[in-house]
């Protein structure tokens, strides 16, 4: 790799209808710190580059400079109201590699560029698929589904990559992300072939990025940024797919309504059906909404068609992999604290756990810790429940 032929992180931004995913302006928060860190640690000046796709979408454009962006490229077009894959990765991918583009984000870095350094997607039913096209397009590979992203400097041997010397790959974006167990870490780095029998760059270094991870950073109204207006160039044969109508799914499960949730996990597996039915006495005397943990989505136990039509549907999904709460009282039955969970639960105001394992690591992120069967934690809950019930009402 030349120094100067791939620089800035290029950020693309998501609209559902007339506002912005939030898990936009989550990403343009951590490419705000990314490139923050790296400027000093490399004394460079790269930019955070918003990507903006849609029509009539200019309105979105001090926004995103106000939430930590350098340059907004934007790409304001009939027809991009509607995410078409096929006309999205081609734009996207136009952008990616104009030099004409780079020469106005930062003359300093145009001379030389190809493309950009990092891309960041999101990981969610659209930015999936897109990024996964887009990636082809620009012949380089792409990590789905990050929580957690570093920049350093990698010392490695290897015999495919470099051809079994030691090299030093700088400014490498190191892209983790929980593994299926969800207590460890995998780590995904996008690494040039150094061997020179098989020498070939992969930049951009690109991933998807879970929604509800990072935080975005505090607006500044101050803040300026350049704004680039680009024209695609639309291919009449893209244009044969029209979007003649489109309507978005609500969700089964409104977890906002509701003061409280009782979440459950894979330990119902005693007795399932009794234990789910257990759940649902408890989250009646609650007021709550029932949650589950990913690995219940999966159906991993036979329970009546009824409750796993009713609670084992990804709707339901608490976690990296499903929804984020906020409500004033969460309860995790037989839940582990897998990370994925854990990031989906920690905005709650407060936490209990009920679980027979005093070491299980739910008990560092709640506010009450009950150790016990929920076979026999529950039923004195709900007693205990009824009792103060009808004490307030007498």
């Amino acid at each position: 790799m030349t120094e100067g032929e791939y620089s800035h992180v290029y950020v693309i931004m998501e609209l559902e209808g007339a506002r912005l995913v939030p898990v936009s302006l989550e990403m343009l928060g951590e490419a705000r710190r990314l490139i923050n860190n790296f400027n000093k640690k490399y004394e460079a000046d790269e930019k955070v580059v918003a990507v903006l796709l849609g029509h009539n979408v200019k309105d979105f454009i001090k926004t995103l400079i106000e939430y930590g962006a350098d340059c907004v490229i934007c790409v304001d077009h009939s027809e991009l109201k509607d995410v078409r894959n096929i006309i999205y990765t081609k734009v996207i991918s136009q952008i990616a590699q104009d030099k004409e583009i780079a020469a106005k984000i930062s003359a300093d870095y145009s001379e030389k560029f190809k493309k950009p350094r990092y891309m960041f997607f999101a990981a969610d039913s659209v930015g999936r698929h897109l990024s996964s096209t887009v990636l082809v397009e620009l012949e380089s590979g792409l990590a789905s589904d990050i929580n957690k992203l570093e920049v350093s400097d990698i010392n490695l041997t290897h015999q495919h990559k470099t051809g079994g010397k030691p090299e030093v790959y700088q400014k490498t974006l190191e892209m983790y992300r929980p593994d299926f167990s969800g207590f460890l870490w995998t780590t995904i780095l996008c690494l040039d072939n150094r061997n020179p029998s098989n020498k070939r760059d992969y930049h951009p270094q690109s991933c998807s990025i879970i929604p509800g991870v990072f935080e975005p950073i505090m607006p500044d109204i101050n803040r300026k940024g350049k704004i680039i207006e680009f024209i695609p160039k639309i291919d009449e044969q893209d244009l044969k797919v029209k979007i003649l109508s489109r309507k978005i799914i609500q969700s089964k499960v409104n977890f906002d309504s509701k003061k409280a949730i009782v979440s459950f996990g894979r330990g119902i597996k005693d007795a399932p059906e009794q234990n789910i039915k257990l759940i649902e006495g408890l989250a009646k005397q609650l007021d709550a909404e029932i949650g589950v943990s990913l690995p219940i989505s999966k159906k991993p136990f036979l329970v009546s068609e009824n409750l796993v039509s009713t609670y084992m549907i990804s709707d339901r999904v608490i976690g990296t992999s499903g929804r984020k709460i906020s409500s004033m009282l969460y309860v995790a039955v037989g839940i582990s604290g897998a990370m994925q969970h854990v990031a989906g639960m920690k905005e709650a105001e407060f936490v209990v756990a009920i679980n027979p394992d005093e070491n299980s690591l739910i008990k560092d992120e709640c506010d009450i810790f009950i150790k016990g069967r929920m076979e026999d934690v529950i039923p004195k809950l709900i007693e205990e429940l009824k009792t103060q019930s009808t004490l307030v009402q007498a």
